[in-house]
């Protein structure tokens, strides 16, 4: 096999979700990197992957790095995978990554399920402009202030979030962002009990406070509307109305920034007095 790391995405829940590039990769390495090597080997019988597993946690992955680079720049093949999804993605792999990188050592992406596309996918929210915040803050003074620093942002966002901490991150969430703000929750992604509510987040907040659901889940909320004044189009406004006519300045800034036409075209008179 080529030598060098491969990153190769699992399935979230349902095992019949590995490709088969996947499963011809992770039969044919060397080792294989796993966060987990207990959860691991479920994935590796369903599929005769016989490949020795050893385990790259964020407790442990300085201290396997020297090891799985020496053997990275002796030529071999190996794998890293997290327990599901993609790896990286609010897992383990990053100095792994950035140390094969650095040395030169070809990086293969693998790719295949990810929680953060599947929940867009199916949240019935618009997500042709996103953010991924990954895990809120665990104590709740530093989760509140996160999500008051998010609250203007006007892509739709998306958060996972652990079954125990849900009922607080959603209540916060609505006295952030407001509770009438649109929001989707998708848990137990490709697994038995797969769930998808399309709601609001004070709805979701309370359905979660009398029963939170169980297992990991995944957030996705839509971003801020435009605000009614000009926002980010005063910076905008005010690089382009010096180099541009008045009304291609207005239209670019709109078209850049969303906001309103009537005042955009408004700031840019106030621009344009002596």
């Amino acid at each position: 096999m080529t030598p060098g790391l491969y990153v190769v995405a699992t399935p979230l829940g349902n095992l019949q979700d590995l490709s088969p590039r996947a499963r011809e990769v992770l039969q044919s390495v060397a080792v294989i990197a796993a966060e987990d090597t207990r959860h691991s080997q479920i994935l590796c019988r369903q599929w005769d992957i016989r490949t020795a597993l050893v385990s790259v946690h964020d407790h442990n992955e300085r201290d396997r790095l020297e090891g799985l680079l020496a053997r990275l720049g002796a030529g071999e093949a190996i794998a890293l995978i997290s327990d599901a999804g993609t790896p990286l993605i609010s897992d383990p792999g990053y100095l792994l990554v950035r140390g094969a990188r650095s040395a030169g050592v070809p990086v293969y992406a693998v790719a295949g399920p990810s929680a953060v596309i599947a929940a867009l996918s199916v949240a019935g929210i618009p997500c042709d402009r996103f953010v991924f915040e990954g895990f809120p803050p665990a104590q709740a003074a530093a989760r509140r202030a996160y999500f008051e620093a998010l609250a203007s942002e006007p892509r739709t966002l998306v958060f996972y979030e652990s079954p125990h901490r849900l009922a607080a991150s959603l209540g916060d969430l609505s006295a952030a962002f407001g509770g009438q703000r649109e929001a989707a929750l998708v848990r137990e992604l490709t697994k038995r009990f797969e769930e998808g509510r399309l709601s609001t987040l004070g709805e979701l907040a309370s359905r979660a406070r009398e029963q939170a659901p169980r297992g990991e889940s995944v957030l996705v909320v839509r971003g801020a509307p435009p605000a009614s004044g000009i926002g980010e189009g005063e910076r905008v406004l005010a690089l382009l109305i010096g180099a541009l006519p008045l009304r291609q300045a207005v239209d670019l800034t709109v078209a850049i920034t969303g906001a309103s036409r009537k005042a955009v075209y408004a700031r840019a008179l106030e621009f344009k007095s002596p």
